[in-house]
């Protein structure tokens, strides 16, 4: 990496965790991923689900279609997980080079989860042949039993899941996704070489407290839901310690604006146009951005087993004004930081 007070450039990243929705949406906002991103894992909670290797390649083919002739860009499939998984279609669609990973839901757990998995016992055969396969788990990991409070949820899905997986499949490769709590990254790092997670750039610039400033704010509302401040000065810590066992993962969540401020307003934060330029401000606020393009560059393709991508990624000191919404077809995007200027700014890429 070359780094100055002023410039910075790094291997270009990729994303692996985003949602690209469909339809209009998809067509509004998979070009704010690919201009920065080189690949992304997509996750698959459609209406219905991505469990299938047809849907799987319907939808990279959408995506495909919706995305800039411009862009150089590669989508990564993902299938969903039901208690009622084939593990010879999902292993299949991994030998084939659609999925590159599984995804798991608790039931009910998020967005378009109502399909996820009720008991883990229900998809131990699954998880036994994605095993030997060499195949990735993704992990939302929450809890949703009611009477666990929402703050807890990670930290008892670790007790209550989390554990007996690392425990009954020592060999899975498994994504803890989008941690938010210092419990999470302390799982992460006393686990084996096979469990990584990655860390979203809102997580690690606001704490529960943003929600609740000055009254409600619903585009902070994300699952899973920012925590004390505690957790946030640590998955800082873990993201800037170099560790390759944590990268970059925005969980970019599009909701029209109308979806977010309701009565029961959607979970989630678009935070793809601005992402790295968020990423290197927290990375610049705590000394480190000579461990930058671990977390954003290098460590991704090393747990999925793939080459780190040779264009260069330009990031300059300078100030960019992120606007107050952005236009999706017929949908409103408010973006995260809306309104805000970033430090940094993605200046551009580099040919190798």
């Amino acid at each position: 990496m070359t780094d100055s007070p002023t410039r910075l450039e790094i291997a270009q990243p990729d994303d692996w965790h985003v949602h690209l929705r469909d339809g209009d949406m998809l067509a509004g906002v998979v070009d704010a991923t690919a201009r920065q991103f080189a690949r992304a894992i997509v996750m698959p909670n459609l209406a219905p689900p991505v469990t299938t290797i047809a849907a799987g390649k319907a939808y990279r083919d959408r995506i495909m279609a919706a995305l800039s002739d411009e862009l150089d860009f590669t989508p990564l499939m993902t299938a969903y997980l039901t208690d009622g998984a084939d593990a010879d279609e999902i292993i299949g669609g991994f030998d084939q080079g659609v999925f590159s990973a599984c995804k798991l839901y608790p039931a009910n757990a998020t967005t378009n989860s109502s399909h996820g998995v009720t008991d883990i016992a229900n998809i131990s055969g699954v998880l036994a042949a994605m095993e030997k396969a060499g195949m990735p788990l993704l992990v939302h990991g929450e809890v949703t039993d009611p009477e666990i409070d929402i703050f807890d949820r990670e930290a008892v899905f670790i007790d209550r899941v989390m554990s007996g997986i690392a425990r009954d499949f020592p060999g899975l490769k498994v994504v803890f996704e989008h941690i938010t709590t210092s419990d999470a990254a302390d799982f992460v790092m006393s686990a084996g070489p096979n469990v990584a997670a990655t860390i979203t750039p809102h997580h690690l610039a606001f704490s529960r407290n943003a929600i609740f400033k000055g009254g409600i704010r619903p585009h902070y509302y994300c699952l899973p839901i920012a925590k004390r401040e505690t957790h946030r000065l640590a998955l800082r810590k873990a993201a800037t310690s170099g560790s390759p066992k944590f990268f970059l993962g925005t969980d970019s969540a599009p909701h029209d604006v109308t979806r977010k401020i309701s009565e029961c307003g959607c979970a989630g934060l678009y935070n793809a146009p601005f992402a790295i330029e968020s990423y290197a401000q927290t990375f610049d606020e705590e000394n480190a951005l000579d461990k930058l393009e671990g977390f954003a560059s290098l460590n991704g393709p090393a747990f999925y087993g793939l080459p780190v991508n040779t264009a260069r990624m330009v990031l300059e000191r300078r100030p960019s004004d992120v606007p107050q919404t952005f236009a999706a077809g017929p949908h409103t995007l408010v973006p995260f930081l809306a309104g805000e200027q970033t430090s940094w700014t993605f200046a551009g890429l580099q040919p190798a």
